[in-house]
């Protein structure tokens, strides 16, 4: 695996944060924000909680468009007495 230098540029608060947490586990800051870079990629999909529910609801797709029915034949029978 190899490695690239970079320079990031972050709020100097964040920076220190960071520095102190990296010392405080006895590892150097590179390390630290290696881990840190892949906890993030590898939890990417858990920032959005409301996809592992995306779909779950697909068993009652029939029922859902049976109540639309009935309210759209709802709606037109109230329009045509309003209109009459």
């Amino acid at each position: 695996m190899g490695t690239v230098k970079t320079t990031l540029e972050i709020p100097d608060f964040l920076f220190r944060r960071a520095k102190s947490v990296a010392a405080e586990r006895g590892i150097p800051l590179r390390q630290f924000v290696t881990e840190a870079v892949q906890e993030k990629l590898r939890t990417r999909s858990e920032e959005k909680p409301w996809m592992k529910h995306l779909g779950k609801l697909k068993h009652l797709r029939k029922e859902r468009q049976q109540v639309e029915k009935r309210v759209k034949e709802a709606f037109e029978k109230i329009d045509r007495e309003v209109w009459r």
